[in-house]
C-alpha cells in the first residue's frame, strides 16, 4: 500500500514539473540567467545520478565521468553534422571521414552506446583495482582521452583540437527536462529491481555478496557500463546546449564538480543529486552573482566585492555543508510520501511532547 501511495505521489509531482516546465519555456527568456541554471540542472542533474549509481549505490570511486561526457559529446557531434556543413566545420581536415549524419535522437543513443562500449573495454582490467587506485585509473583514462581527442592524427574525425559545431542543438527547456527524467526513471528502475539491491550488497560488503552467490566482477561491470552510458547522454545534452563542443573543456574539474554535487546530495540518493545539482548551479550562477560586482555606499566601496569573490564565498558555503551535514541533504533516503509523512508525523509526536 505504501508502495503504491508513494508511486502516485512521485506521478503526480512528476505532472506538476512538467506543467511548471511547460510554463516556464513560454514565460522566461531563452537565454536568461535562470533558463541558464535551470537547462544545466537538468543536464548535470543525469550526470550526477548516473555518478551515485557507481560512486553512490555500488560502492565503486570512480573519477571518470568528464572522460565518459566527452565522448558522449563528441560521438553525438560527428555523427549529426550534417554532409553540406561538414566542409567548413573540418576545414583543416578536408572535410572529415564521415560524410553522412545521422537523426538527433539517434546520435543521442549512439552517444550513450560509444560511451558504455569504451566502458565495458577499460572496465575488464580497471574494475580488479579498489578505492583510490581505481579513482586514479579511471581519472588517468579521461585526461587520456581529451588529450586523444585533441590529436591532430585524429583531426579528420575528432576535428583535432578545434571545435565542432553546426549539429543539431535545442533552445526548449523540456528537452533536456524529458530526456533527463526519462533516463533517470531508468535508473531509479534499475536500483529498484534485483540488479540494484546486488549493486547495494557489494556497496556493504563484497564478501558477504559473493557468499550469497553474487557475481562480484559481472555486477560491477554492468554497474560501470550502465553509468557511462547516461554520462555519454549527458555529455551529449551539454554538447546540444553549448551548440559548441571541445575536448579542452571537459577538465578533471568537471568530474570534481559532479562528484561534489553527489556528496552534497547524498550517497546512494537520487533525490539528493538532483535537488543538489539544482541547489549547486543556482547558487554559484545566479543566486550569488551579486558578489562579482563592486558596491559602493555614497563615496565608500564595500571591500572584497569584485570579480570572482563570488566563488570564495561559495566555496565556504560549501564547506559548511560538508562539515555540518556530512551525510549530505538527503543521506541515502529518497523523497516519498511515506518518508514525509514520517518525519512530520515525528515533529508532531516531539511537539506534543515539549507541550
Amino acid at each position: 500500500m505504501t508502495n503504491k501511495r508513494d508511486s502516485i505521489f512521485a506521478a503526480v509531482l512528476l505532472a506538476a514539473a512538467f506543467i511548471l516546465v511547460a510554463v516556464l519555456d513560454r514565460v522566461l527568456p531563452a537565454t536568461g540567467i535562470i533558463m541558464t541554471v535551470l537547462k544545466k540542472g537538468c543536464i548535470y542533474s543525469l550526470v550526477a545520478v548516473s555518478m551515485n549509481l557507481l560512486n553512490g549505490f555500488t560502492g565503486l570511486f570512480s573519477l571518470g565521468q568528464a572522460g565518459f561526457m566527452l565522448i558522449g559529446g563528441y560521438t553525438y557531434a560527428i555523427l549529426t553534422i550534417p554532409p553540406a556543413d561538414r566542409a567548413s566545420v573540418y576545414q583543416y581536415f578536408d572535410g572529415g571521414i564521415v560524410q553522412f549524419a545521422i537523426p538527433f535522437w539517434a546520435g543521442l543513443i549512439a552517444a550513450g552506446l560509444v560511451a558504455a562500449f569504451l566502458a565495458w573495454l577499460i572496465g575488464l582490467p580497471v574494475l580488479r583495482l579498489k578505492s583510490d587506485y581505481l579513482a586514479i585509473a579511471t581519472l588517468g583514462f579521461a585526461e587520456i582521452m581529451r588529450a586523444i581527442f585533441q590529436w591532430d592524427k585524429l583531426g579528420p574525425l575528432t576535428n583535432g583540437s578545434n571545435m565542432l559545431r553546426k549539429y543539431p542543438s535545442f533552445s526548449s527547456l523540456m528537452f533536456p527536462f524529458a530526456v533527463a527524467v526519462i533516463c533517470i526513471a531508468l535508473i531509479v528502475l534499475l536500483i529498484n529491481s534485483t540488479y540494484g539491491r546486488a549493486f547495494k550488497a557489494i556497496r556493504d560488503d563484497e564478501v558477504a555478496a559473493e557468499a550469497m552467490g553474487i557475481n562480484l566482477a559481472h555486477h560491477k561491470r554492468m554497474s560501470f557500463c550502465i553509468s557511462c552510458f547516461f554520462a555519454g547522454i549527458g555529455g551529449a545534452l551539454l554538447a546540444m546546449y553549448q551548440t559548441t563542443i571541445q575536448a579542452m573543456a571537459f577538465k578533471s574539474n568537471m568530474t570534481y564538480e559532479i562528484l561534489l554535487i553527489v556528496v552534497i546530495g547524498g550517497l546512494g540518493s537520487v533525490t539528493g543529486s538532483v535537488l543538489a545539482t539544482f541547489l549547486f548551479y543556482a547558487a554559484s550562477e545566479w543566486w550569488l552573482r551579486f558578489l562579482d560586482s563592486p558596491l559602493m555606499i555614497g563615496s565608500f566601496q564595500v571591500p572584497l566585492l569584485r570579480s570572482g569573490f563570488r566563488k570564495v564565498v561559495f566555496s565556504i558555503v560549501i564547506m559548511l555543508i560538508v562539515l555540518f551535514a556530512r551525510k549530505g541533504i538527503m543521506g541515502d533516503r529518497e523523497l516519498s510520501l511515506s518518508g514525509l509523512m514520517k518525519l512530520f508525523g515525528r515533529k508532531g509526536k516531539e511537539a506534543s511532547a515539549n507541550e
